[in-house]
């Protein structure tokens, strides 16, 4: 499946995240280069390289006039958007500290970028204003509620919108959001955020009655640290920057003239009406159109969190139904096409805030992708990326991520063996023996839909979908897979799965219904697998505070079990909130306070529930982790190479290098031809295979092996993972395959 995309065609990214930034135009780097070089005179030089450039300067600055329909107010050159934002609350908050309204407010749209809302709350706080911030809520096609703004629009200190969402790409109803506002208050400071409408949409901001208006010139091909804020004849201000006095003293510092002059030339793109730069309204829904076909032919059912009718062309905000953001982005990665999750800006985030005010679903909101073109994305840009999305087909066939009539081989993430799942934590697994008998344990709802796809493209017999015990964190979702599925077998006294045989152990403690599944090689005897649910979490116990918890229980249940595994037994946990993966008996004892003084004798039964439910009470306190709680730090000191080095090490004798990305990720570059190394020495083992290949002898303690993914970031946790198991000679690629040169 490897050459779906390789080599010529995947050297060039197809970058589909320009609501995060913009790459700049070559003819505006050939300026901005030029500027530097050539015009680079200080604006406030009396001799004639400073009257050049400030002659370049005030140009600039008419160009931006005409391009915002600004021939009235102030244009204001800044270092971005973030700074034209600070200048406008600032000024208008400060031009406000003797104000007389009696209940003041700061009203500001619950979709606004959070450069916003966090920018009120700091200097209302800083001031010493003290008015109560308000967010305006929006309808689910993300469009302002007028009658909340009417409502409150009396007692306004100031109201911030925006013209275009970053997320969603909807737009506003400027007109009849200022009727609202100047029929009841004429006199409230209005920003509203232009950044995602400087090139999409026609502007007139001297013929509304909108104060400030911040620009950012890197979200449309200009260099990043270069910005512009418009403010209004009569509004507020207070510069924010203060010192020389450049920009006729409303903002001090020697201005950056090279951005500038990018700004310059995008101006004059957009003005001259003979250039094709910039494509029109209608070849950008015509592109708009095209991606749609192709995310539907690829993903299949997908849901779109936006209105199209009420939102610009070049954003397009989804969610694949049966895909998690996480996979869709590495796929995408992977293949060199540039999507993200959400906002840029919001780096770390579960989920959207702007879904969320919009009232998507939880689906939505935590797995929406925000794939965005450009107004300058030519046809040829546009056909290469529908051309790479749709070549994704046949690698979501192969690993089961669609459904498809066509005979797909098997791959790495439908393999035999054992493959953990997870979803915020939580861990469920599914084994599948060598003649496709299969059991699944501790189903998380939300993985459903991948359960149905493994299951029905490989026509898997599934033998018995099974909880460790009533999760109290969530639903259980056994009988909904059942009934997804087909399936009625449930647990018995044993279930037989190849050369394997899954027995039941009731292991109370964690909650009174708590068992455990072993699994065990019925001509050994040897248990490869311990599903115990949260009775044993890597690096901690499951917590015994809940409802049917019981630390004598525990107790007793933890010596029972000891009796029967081994220190090789892979322990499979319902929750991995240290990301371990796979982590052994003999590691789980080495690392967990009150586990080895029980187990040794060193502590009476009576000891540890006492010490285990003290423990408990303390952490219920102060940790989220409702299911148990880690009380061991694990190690992810690992040692770090760069790509150089990586190199050469795989040229020596039994050094291998290991893909820790998803079979789907994998496949889309040839990473063995990439590091020089060869085939027999590449590995591919994904972290949700990790146990199977520690219970499978893929990997020798005696080998080196060197670690690989696309940022750096799983690979260490699977170098950590590794090096508690036992391995010693492991390593690490610094930053992935993203600082591969």
């Amino acid at each position: 499946m490897s050459e779906f995309l390789l080599h010529d065609e995947q050297a060039a990214q197809v970058y589909l995240d320009a609501n995060a930034t913009t790459p700049v135009l070559p003819c505006i780097a050939d300026v901005v280069s030029h500027t530097m070089q050539i015009c680079f005179g200080n604006p406030s030089s009396p001799h004639i390289s400073g009257i050049q450039a400030k002659y370049l300067l005030e140009q600039t600055r008419q160009n931006a006039r005409h391009v915002i329909g600004a021939p009235d107010g102030d244009i204001l050159f800044t270092s971005g958007a973030t700074e034209g934002i600070q200048t406008a609350i600032v000024s208008t908050l400060i031009h406000a500290k003797n104000h007389t309204v009696k209940n003041p407010v700061l009203l500001y749209g619950a979709t606004e970028h959070k450069a916003v809302p966090n920018t009120l709350k700091h200097w209302n706080s800083v001031l010493g204003i003290n008015a109560q911030l308000l967010a305006i809520p929006v309808d689910s096609k993300g469009v302002l509620d007028l009658a909340f703004i009417s409502e409150h629009i009396n007692n306004a200190l100031m109201i911030c919108t925006m013209a275009v969402n970053n997320e969603t790409g909807v737009y506003q109803d400027l007109n009849a959001i200022e009727h609202i506002i100047r029929s009841r208050n004429k006199s409230v400071s209005w920003m509203v955020d232009c950044v995602q409408a400087l090139g999409k949409q026609a502007l007139a901001l001297s013929s509304t009655s909108i104060d400030y208006a911040p620009f950012s010139g890197h979200k449309l091909y200009a260099p990043k640290g270069i910005g512009f804020l418009y403010i209004k004849n009569g509004s507020a201000y207070t510069p924010f920057i203060a010192g020389g006095g450049q920009e006729s003293g409303m903002r001090s510092g020697t201005e950056n003239l090279p951005g500038i002059a990018g700004l310059n030339k995008l101006f004059n793109l957009l003005l001259d009406k003979n250039d094709d730069t910039f494509k029109s309204v209608e070849v950008l829904n015509s592109y708009r159109a095209q991606l749609l076909n192709a995310l539907q032919s690829t993903f299949g059912d997908i849901t779109f969190n936006h209105d199209f009718s009420h939102s610009v062309p070049t954003t397009l905000n989804f969610a694949v139904d049966t895909l998690t953001s996480k996979e869709v982005i590495d796929l995408f990665d992977a293949a060199g096409i540039r999507v993200s999750g959400g906002s840029a800006c919001s780096t770390g985030a579960t989920r959207s805030f702007v879904l969320d005010a919009m009232g998507a679903t939880n689906w939505q909101s935590e797995n929406a992708i925000r794939l965005s073109f450009g107004p300058a994305a030519t046809e040829q840009q546009i056909s290469q990326a529908c051309k790479r999305i749709c070549s994704l087909k046949a690698v979501l066939e192969a690993n089961c991520l669609v459904v498809s009539d066509s005979a797909s081989p098997k791959q790495e993430v439908c393999a035999l063996g054992l493959t953990q799942f997870r979803h915020k934590g939580a861990c469920s697994w599914l084994y599948v023996s060598d003649d496709d008998s299969a059991v699944i344990i501790d189903p998380v709802l939300e993985l459903i839909p991948r359960f149905e796809k493994i299951v029905s493209t490989q026509q898997l017999n599934v033998k018995a979908i099974l909880d460790t015990h009533q999760h109290q964190d969530r639903p259980s979702a056994v009988a909904l897979l059942n009934e997804v599925l087909g399936t009625t077998h449930a647990m018995q006294n044993s279930i037989e799965l190849g050369t394997k045989t899954l027995t039941i152990k009731p292991t109370p403690g964690h909650s009174k219904d708590s068992v455990s599944y072993l699994l065990k090689e019925r001509t050994t005897g040897h248990i490869d697998y311990c599903f115990c649910g949260d009775l044993i979490l890597p690096a901690g116990l499951g917590n015994t505070s809940l409802e049917g918890g019981s630390a004598t229980q525990m107790a007793h249940s933890l010596i029972t079990l000891a009796e029967q595994i081994s220190d090789d037994t892979v322990i499979c946990s319902g929750h991995d909130y240290q990301q371990c993966f796979a982590i052994n008996w003999r590691t789980v004892r080495a690392q967990t306070p009150l586990l080895s003084p029980l187990l040794n004798g060193e502590i009476s039964t009576a000891q540890f529930a006492q010490l285990k439910a003290q423990h408990d009470q303390l952490h219920m306190q102060t940790s989220n982790q409702l299911c148990g709680y880690v009380q061991a730090a694990v190690q992810t000191d690992t040692k770090q190479l760069d790509f150089t080095q990586a190199k050469a090490l795989l040229t020596q004798k039994n050094v291998y290098l290991i893909d820790t990305r998803e079979p789907y990720e994998h496949g889309a570059i040839n990473v063995a031809e990439l590091f020089a190394a060869p085939l027999a020495n590449t590995l591919n083992i994904s972290l949700s295979r990790m146990a199977n290949a520690i219970v499978q002898n893929q990997l020798n303690p005696q080998h080196t092996y060197i670690l690989l993914c696309r940022s750096g970031n799983r690979s260490k946790i699977a170098a950590a993972n590794l090096q508690q198991l036992g391995f010693a000679n492991i390593y690490n690629v610094a930053g992935g395959l993203a600082l591969v040169s």
